[in-house]
């Protein structure tokens, strides 16, 4: 489908569609467990129900009862393919959780992610001591544990998704876990999957980002999941407030390991208006000028940004390019493209992207797939000259299918 977003001043709050990370994670850590757990608010985005497809599939009996998600624990090898959709985290999550099984387990996926690289997770789940092999480098996976666990080596250079997945399936591994890690990158993710753990029960001990160790012979406890407000969707319209007005976005924890919850601090810097309480955050115009940020731990953060900066005097600089070249689109190149469309200039310097602030131009871009892509030019336009029709809108829904109408709710 289509959308287009116009030229408006906005005014309003929205509650924070829920994290679909911390969602993930409550569905693979209930199904673990030999009980049964509820959980609240997980969302109704692709990649949820991907998971609960994927814990279905795993064995768990899930259902919904009109309030909240019930889920029965209890793993068994799947007699089909597990497949993750177009989700990169469920991938590589479920990867490790399948490499606890004695047989031959297969992981696919569909669209962009059969095109992600998976030679690392592999290779890690094979220092495991299970089987793993990939089809030319991606999906499908073909892995077959037991894991064994001993002293393993990681490679985190390319995310944190591949060391939650081994994470989850340490304390199933035949023996202990230690892990060492190293060029770890999204390091928020795994506070995010330790504090997951160890509410359900799971001892683990670490040395910073470097070094963790998971005894053998543990199992999860089943409870309750509350799942948290998301800061990456909500990032898009808290940039919002600061083009084109002011809006207050409630459900977000000041106290959440979320990485996204950075784009204060960018927010801050850029002049945006800002203010935190318990309850709500609000993001309000100012004099925006140009603003540098690393965005190395948290690359999700860079669609908005680009919203953010295309509206600032001056250039912004924003690190953590190299983290881009692999999801759902080559987010570099798509950003670049995309946003010329729009009459603003950005300049790729290595790992920095430049963006030269002005006036967006009324046009038509397509997502490329990309979920992030869509709701940034929707932002965009906000505060532009004309309107902008995004092809392929429909892809929010991989996050936040309730993106656009929130969008139309607090534009004046």
């Amino acid at each position: 489908m289509t959308e287009t977003s116009w030229p408006s001043q906005v005014s309003g709050a929205i509650q924070a569609p829920p994290s679909k990370s911390v969602a993930q994670r409550a569905f693979a850590i209930a199904s673990m467990t030999n009980g049964s757990s509820r959980i609240i608010n997980p969302g109704q985005s692709d990649d949820v129900l991907v998971a609960i497809d994927v814990c279905r599939k795993l064995g768990a009996s899930i259902h919904w009862d009109g309030e909240l998600w019930h889920v029965k624990g209890g793993m068994r090898r799947p007699l089909a393919p597990l497949n993750c959709g177009e989700s990169g985290l469920s991938a590589r999550m479920f990867a490790g959780i399948a490499s606890t099984f004695s047989e031959e387990v297969r992981l696919t996926g569909r669209g962009s992610l059969m095109k992600r690289p998976m030679e690392v997770t592999a290779k890690s789940l094979q220092a495991l001591g299970a089987q793993c092999s990939t089809t030319q480098g991606k999906l499908p996976l073909y892995i077959k544990g037991p894991v064994q666990g001993g002293h393993v080596q990681i490679d985190g250079s390319q995310g944190s998704q591949v060391l939650t997945g081994i994470l989850l399936a340490a304390p199933l591994a035949k023996n202990d876990l230690h892990l060492h890690v190293h060029h770890l990158k999204s390091k928020p993710y795994i506070d995010l999957t330790v504090e997951m753990m160890q509410k359900a029960g799971v001892e683990i001990f670490r040395d910073g980002y470097k070094d963790f160790f998971i005894p053998c012979g543990q199992t999860y406890s089943a409870g309750e999941f509350q799942v948290e407000g998301d800061w990456s969707g909500a990032s898009f319209f808290l940039v919002a407030g600061a083009i084109a007005g002011e809006v207050v976005v409630y459900n977000l924890r000041m106290d959440s390991t979320q990485g996204d919850k950075r784009i204060l601090e960018a927010l801050e810097a850029s002049g945006a208006v800002t203010s935190c309480r318990a309850d709500k955050i609000l993001a309000a115009k100012g004099e925006l000028k140009a603003f540098s940020f690393d965005a190395t731990d948290c690359p999700d953060l860079f669609p908005p940004l680009v919203a953010l900066a295309a509206h600032c005097s001056g250039t912004s600089r924003i690190q953590g390019v190299n983290r881009l070249r692999t999801k759902e689109s080559d987010r570099a190149t798509t950003l670049t493209g995309v946003f010329s469309n729009m009459g603003i200039d950005i300049r790729i310097d290595q790992d920095i992207m430049c963006i030269n602030g002005g006036k967006p131009i009324a046009t038509r871009v397509h997502s490329h797939g990309d979920h992030r892509i869509a709701m940034a030019s929707a932002v965009t336009a906000l505060g532009g000259q004309g309107p902008v029709s995004i092809e392929q809108a429909e892809v929010v829904n991989k996050s936040y299918p309730g993106f656009f109408d929130e969008l139309v709710k607090i534009k004046e």
